[in-house]
């Protein structure tokens, strides 16, 4: 059964949500700075579940940011395994090469399956999910995760866990939030995109050239379509699926990318800034500049999984980059944990939005699931 606010769609009633949540987080203090130096701490732990202990280190080196993390959160995870998702929270071996100085790209870039960005908390920012209309990845009706027509087990920060253990984002990670001082004052530097640009929590200065005045919240410029979906599912336009969600310039405050141009306490002199909205797309669809290739994915030797217990762990090589799949704009490994993937340039007729369609043979997700060969791992 699908849970809703009456007179909604699934999509509108988790925005509702994280705004409830949001608010909540605004008034409460305590995180670290917002550009951590190498240092560790422990998590709260969850009943039945060991303490987590977050690992760190961001510096600079040359023209790159580094930041290696073991990618455990540092607030309260929801419970895992749970209902709509099986796996256990366990350590990843990061090392991310953020750019200092991002080069934008000739124009907007949609990404297949790849990471994002990370958190300032070593927490990955993961967007999409490996989960289609009738387990069909051919169809291009890929389902939004944050719409919660899937049961995938998201927890209370808008994440949840991949097959190899990963925790990641899937859209405003309330607990990060809750743990900074004063944050309903300034805006708040969650992590970096793979292109190098900042990302920030829902809102912004009012005066975009002045770090002086209140913030107000930003909205994402993208909307449901009208009227019902041409093939697949069929039925209305109600936000279960990516392809349900089309641009519209000036519709919001952001552009396709999910970003804009800012002024902020991180960059005095401007910046272009993403933003992770409470609407859809929640984490940009589409990078503004150009990724860095520590975000790619490497593929695992041949033998996947589809659930804990079967198969061997992710692979990985090199040293940077996280272990497993693919990243921005690469191929898919040939085998793999079942994990989650993201649109592509391709989609359902009539398109709009966000690229979609792209990702691996149709196979579990994050969760129980049906359909086609082990597609690629992400961590």
């Amino acid at each position: 059964m699908r849970t809703t606010i009456a007179g909604h769609s699934p999509a509108v009633g988790r925005a509702r949500w994280a705004g409830l949540w949001l608010a909540v987080c605004w008034s409460v203090a305590g995180l670290r700075a917002q550009t951590p130096p190498d240092k560790s701490q422990s998590a709260p732990g969850v009943a039945g579940h060991v303490v987590l202990s977050n690992r760190l280190s961001v510096k600079i080196e040359g023209e790159y940011r580094l930041i290696s993390a073991n990618g455990l959160p540092d607030h309260q995870p929801g419970q895992f395994p749970n209902r709509g998702n099986p796996n256990s929270i366990a350590a990843q071996s990061y090392n991310f090469r953020v750019p200092l100085h991002p080069r934008a790209a000739a124009q907007p870039v949609p990404f297949t399956l790849g990471l994002f960005g990370v958190a300032a908390n070593g927490v990955v920012f993961d967007p999409g999910a490996n989960e289609w209309w009738n387990g069909d990845r051919n169809s291009g009706w890929q389902y939004e995760p944050m719409s919660g027509s899937m049961k995938l087990g998201i927890d209370q920060n808008n994440a949840h866990v991949q097959p190899n253990g990963a925790y990641h984002y899937h859209g405003v990670p309330l607990g990060m939030i809750a743990r900074v001082p004063a944050a309903r004052e300034r805006m708040v530097l969650l992590g970096w995109a793979a292109d190098g640009y900042p990302i920030y929590a829902p809102w912004a200065y009012a005066d975009p050239k002045s770090t002086n005045g209140a913030v107000k919240p930003v909205k994402s410029s993208y909307r449901l379509k009208t009227g019902t979906r041409p093939s697949g599912p069929g039925g209305d336009f109600n936000g279960e699926f990516v392809g349900d969600f089309e641009y519209a310039a000036g519709a919001g405050d952001l552009d396709e990318c999910n970003g804009k141009m800012v002024v902020t306490p991180e960059y005095p002199e401007g910046s272009y800034a993403y933003f992770i909205t409470l609407q859809f797309p929640f984490i940009p669809r589409m990078f503004h500049g150009v990724a860095d290739p520590s975000f790619q994915r490497r593929a695992p030797p041949p033998g996947g999984r589809r659930g804990p217990g079967r198969g061997g762990p992710p692979g990985g090589g090199g040293d940077f980059g996280p272990p497993g799949g693919r990243g921005p704009g690469g191929d898919p490994g040939p085998d793999g944990p079942p994990q989650e993937g993201r649109p592509g340039r391709g989609g359902p007729p009539e398109g709009g939005g966000p690229g979609h369609g792209g990702g691996r043979p149709p196979g579990d997700g994050a969760g129980p699931g049906a359909g086609g060969p082990p597609p690629a791992p992400e961590p």
